[in-house]
């Protein structure tokens, strides 16, 4: 099992094209851990605003009365991919991934499936 610090630090550097990664707690709002970013790319700011994309398609799909779960979120850019992937695993209520790509390097596909690999392994 891998802790946050080393989960994180294997999503950007497995993942091809990884700009920064995070796990942010979606209830608050704070960023249990980041690496990576820089100054294009605040992952603290983008913790905090992504917490927003997943509180309003949770309250969506409850008035919608959807009874899925949401695997991911894709926010497309003109240069990057933003991956949201919300945790399903013990302990894990409320968090998500964040994964920021760049769109010239990245395979999206293979993103997805090595993100949804690293959370199997994640232990918070």
């Amino acid at each position: 099992m891998a802790n946050t610090e080393s989960a994180l630090k294997e999503a950007t550097t497995t993942i091809e094209g990884a700009i920064g990664a995070a796990l942010v707690d979606y209830t608050s709002g704070m960023a249990l851990g980041t690496i990576g970013g820089g100054k294009d790319l605040d992952l603290t700011v983008a913790a905090a605003g992504n917490t927003d994309v997943v509180r309003a398609k949770v309250r969506t799909m409850e008035h919608l009365g959807l009874k899925e779960d949401i695997e991911d979120i894709l926010i497309t850019l003109s240069s990057q991919y933003h991956l949201i992937r919300l945790l399903k695993g013990r302990g894990t209520s409320g968090l998500f991934l964040y994964l920021a790509l760049d769109k010239q390097r990245a395979n999206l596909a293979m993103a997805r499936h090595q993100l949804r690999q690293i959370e199997n392994t994640l232990e918070v």
